[in-house]
């Protein structure tokens, strides 16, 4: 993969659970820098893209290509989900959760060095987390403990960072200091792919949206794609409310 090259390319590409529900259709170009918003209903496939383009849920149809390869290399992807896989009653400090992400780099028998723990702090710093960082994580309130898996996923040092409803419950400060991060680490080069039902976050920080349904509704600039005209296509039939700025689905908060 150039530098100038796209991070993600996605042809005709149709993701799906054995024996479950899937997504198809999908046609998305994603460059280093660029931030794509996927908004759609619950079931509609947001959670299946994600994971497809991890490589944990089979690629059924079409083709896909991260970083120029068939199969993302280890460390290349980073990926924070709806939810985190720890304990916050277990016994670790923020820094050795973050330290986990250079788990794959690391290998089985080398202990972290210099290098690793260099960028540790790096990613607690881009989450503004670094003054945290010896904290027992689960003295860390739940937005922080948000930004503490993102940093987690950015010790991978990733040129392609998924995230899955990150902004899910949380306050305005921790909302404000994930936009921020996210804007840095555009600036860095980085390229995300992030699930949202928040408009107005789409807006905020994203170059591009993906609207989907089981498929693709509509893809492109945000100012073209993400009108409530489309948005209402897209969400037809679901009973959610949807207003300019965002979608209130059941069981998630809007902004």
């Amino acid at each position: 993969m150039s530098e100038s090259g796209p991070v993600l390319v996605l042809r005709d590409a149709a993701f799906r659970h054995p024996g479950g529900a899937g997504v198809a259709g999908l046609r998305l170009s994603v460059a280093p820098g660029e931030a794509v918003a996927v908004i759609g209903p619950n079931g509609a496939g947001k959670s299946t893209l994600l994971r497809g383009i991890l490589g944990l849920v089979p690629l059924v149809g079409g083709s896909m290509r991260v970083g120029g390869s068939e199969h993302a290399p280890d460390g290349m992807v980073g990926f924070l989900p709806q939810s985190s896989d720890l304990d916050p009653d277990f016994p670790i400090s923020l820094e050795q959760v973050v330290m986990q992400g250079r788990y794959r780099r690391l290998g089985l028998l080398r202990w972290p060095g210099r290098r690793d723990r260099e960028v540790v702090r790096r990613a607690l710093e881009t989450v503004g987390l670094a003054d945290r960082a010896r904290l027992r994580f689960g003295e860390l309130s739940g937005g922080q403990r948000q930004r503490g898996m993102l940093a987690r996923a950015l010790a991978s040092e990733p040129v392609l960072l998924l995230l899955d409803e990150p902004f899910n419950g949380l306050d305005q400060a921790n909302r404000d200091a994930l936009i921020e991060t996210i804007r840095t680490l555009k600036r860095r080069g980085v390229a995300i792919v992030v699930s949202t039902h928040d408009l107005e976050l789409a807006r905020q920080v994203c170059d591009t949206v993906l609207l989907l349904n089981g498929g693709q509704v509509g893809c492109g600039p945000v100012d073209d794609v993400l009108t409530l005209e489309n948005v209402q296509e897209c969400f037809e039939g679901v009973g959610v409310e949807i207003d300019e700025h965002t979608v209130v689905v059941p069981g998630h908060e809007g902004h």
